[in-house]
């Protein structure tokens, strides 16, 4: 096995750090020189740069993307008795929030090429107690969302977009975030525009819907120490709104470096063993947070990487409809067969804009050389 010197890595922040470091601790001390460490400055910043990239009119800082969608949930007033459609096949905060919201998830099933929301399925899962649609943009790609909105607008539903994998994803001329009553992003350290640690937004463009967040994140006051409404402690730290100050302008290169990647693995796994390739959307754009492959082959596969000193991750090898933790939902082995095949095949292979380009070369060697039969 290679030595750790010669380790492909999944991902890794160091390399942007590295160059960097000096801005980044010099944002720390400005935040700690401030004489403001919550809710300052920095927030406010950040608020306005990534409404203004997002192409929504507001944008609301919390501490995480979980807390995303439970606070952009509970400010369009959806809760307990309420149903929210939306995919097994994403991380399971998605449906932590939507538990911890108080309402029920309501799973449909995803397109086996893209991963993502079956959009053709939706009509048939709303019933009189959906009260939202929550597609989950995976991977760096949007769902469709055009029949989406559709369906929210004819059925009297509300549309809250998980863009937690996809800031700066576009569909058509719009980005991620734009496109719904309200869009939760995370900003957690590996995705495309990660803070050093846990930071969230919701980017909404109704003014009302944007207030009630701001006082949800606040423990529900608006002003003085009175509260309007029972709230949450939800609030973007100082530090990591300075560093995401800093990031967010780089946004477009570092995409367009994930971008770089994806195609080197494009063009030289095409064709090679069984291994299906991520597909893009029409008219989307696709920020590459993961580039997830398919092949029947893929724990050989994967163990055959690590042998090669390469490292692989399955996001995600359980469904979060057949987890312990939400059997309560009553889903049972069979009833999404797409979703339950990926989490059999899926693969996601290194791909942050650091990742040198040699690298991405090694893994695409070391692929073509297991399906060759050299392994």
């Amino acid at each position: 096995m290679p030595g750790m010197n010669d380790t492909v890595r999944y991902w890794d922040y160091l390399g942007e750090y590295t160059p960097r470091r000096e801005e980044y601790l010099g944002a720390v001390d400005r935040v700690f020189s401030s004489g403001r460490l919550v809710l300052g400055q920095e927030v406010a910043e950040f608020e306005k740069g990534l409404a203004a990239y997002s192409g929504a009119a507001f944008a609301v800082g919390v501490n995480s993307g979980t807390d995303a969608i439970v606070l952009a949930l509970k400010a369009l007033g959806i809760g307990a008795g309420d149903e929210v459609i939306t995919v097994s096949n994403t991380a399971v905060p998605t449906v932590a929030a939507i538990r911890a919201s108080g309402a029920t998830p309501v799973f449909v099933d995803v397109e086996e090429d893209t991963y993502l929301m079956d959009v053709s399925l939706v009509e048939a899962a709303v019933t009189t107690r959906t009260r939202c649609l929550l597609p989950v943009h995976l991977c760096g790609q949007m769902v469709d969302m055009a029949p989406l909105q559709e369906i929210a607008r004819r059925r009297g539903v509300r549309l809250v977009e998980d863009c937690a994998q996809a800031c700066g994803a576009a569909y058509g001329e719009e980005r991620a975030g734009s496109l719904g009553d309200a869009g939760a992003f995370s900003f957690y350290p590996t995705k495309v525009l990660g803070a050093f640690g846990d930071a969230g937004a919701v980017t909404t463009s109704d003014p009302e819907l944007a207030g009630r967040l701001r006082r949800l994140r606040f423990y529900g006051i608006e002003q003085g120490y009175h509260a309007e409404e029972e709230g949450f402690n939800s609030r973007l730290d100082e530090v990591q709104a300075a560093i995401l100050n800093l990031k967010l302008p780089g946004i477009e290169a570092a995409a367009s470096a994930r971008r770089d990647i994806a195609r080197i693995y494009d063009e030289g796994l095409a064709g090679v063993g069984d291994v299906g390739l991520p597909v893009v959307g029409r008219d989307c754009r696709h920020q590459y947070y993961l580039y997830t492959v398919r092949t029947r082959r893929r724990d050989r596969l994967m163990e055959f990487l690590a042998k090669e000193g390469i490292e692989t991750k399955i996001n995600y090898p359980h469904p979060v409809h057949l987890m312990r933790g939400y059997c309560a939902l009553g889903y049972r082995d069979g009833d999404l067969p797409v979703t339950e095949r990926l989490a059999r095949t899926i693969l996601s292979l290194p791909i942050y804009p650091e990742l040198p380009r040699s690298h991405a070369e090694r893994v695409v060697e070391a692929v073509r050389r297991f399906f060759s039969g050299g392994r």
